[in-house]
């Protein structure tokens, strides 16, 4: 029998659009075509804190945790293959430390939504974005020392790219409301 440090309660996740057999594979096509239109779209401002927010919302750590790191797979594809990214040692510690970052937002999503009151509102998931952006921003400068580019950490780009994280969490959530309300999935059918 394994043993969980977490409480009951963390069963009940606060983003449902489709039954729980198909939440994983639900959220993972969700994020990785989101992950694919934001890639061409921001190339290197990807909203990884939103996908963060979206996954551990709708999903277990562990899931959580493979969701985010296919959309990124997704991203560093685009990245090298479609948008030539240069091939150098700069620019591939930079894909790994932004995948790391993602993992981390998410793992503080997780916890965040885990300490939070059972709900699906506003202001939960924006306190929940508002830390694994925090997370995720820090990670990256974190690199910097090592990697440079401390110039993209300036007030305005950093509330730039906040605020892109915060319009496509929105869109991510209506996305998974109008599933949830077209039932698509079969939610409201009786199961044998």
């Amino acid at each position: 029998m394994a043993l969980s440090i977490l409480p009951p309660h963390t069963d009940h996740f606060r983003l449902q659009p489709v039954e729980p057999r198909y939440a994983s594979m639900f959220c993972f096509a969700l994020l990785t075509v989101s992950c694919a239109l934001a890639s061409f779209a921001l190339a290197c401002a990807t909203p990884f804190a939103a996908f963060a927010v979206v996954a551990a919302a709708m999903l277990p750590l562990r899931p959580a945790l493979l969701v985010v790191t296919g959309a990124w797979l997704v991203n560093q594809c685009i990245g090298f293959g479609a948008l030539h990214y240069p091939v150098d040692s700069s620019t591939i510690a930079w894909g790994f430390v932004i995948g790391a970052a993602a993992l981390l937002s998410t793992a503080a999503a997780s916890a965040v939504l885990r300490v939070l009151p059972q709900g699906r509102t506003p202001l939960m998931l924006a306190v929940t974005l508002l830390v694994a952006y925090a997370a995720y921003e820090l990670a990256l400068f974190a690199a910097t020392p090592a990697l440079g580019g401390e110039g993209a950490f300036t007030a305005a780009i950093v509330t730039r790219i906040g605020l892109t994280s915060a319009v496509w969490l929105a869109g991510l959530v209506a996305a998974c409301e109008i599933v949830r309300l077209l039932d698509l999935f079969g939610r409201g059918r009786a199961t044998a």
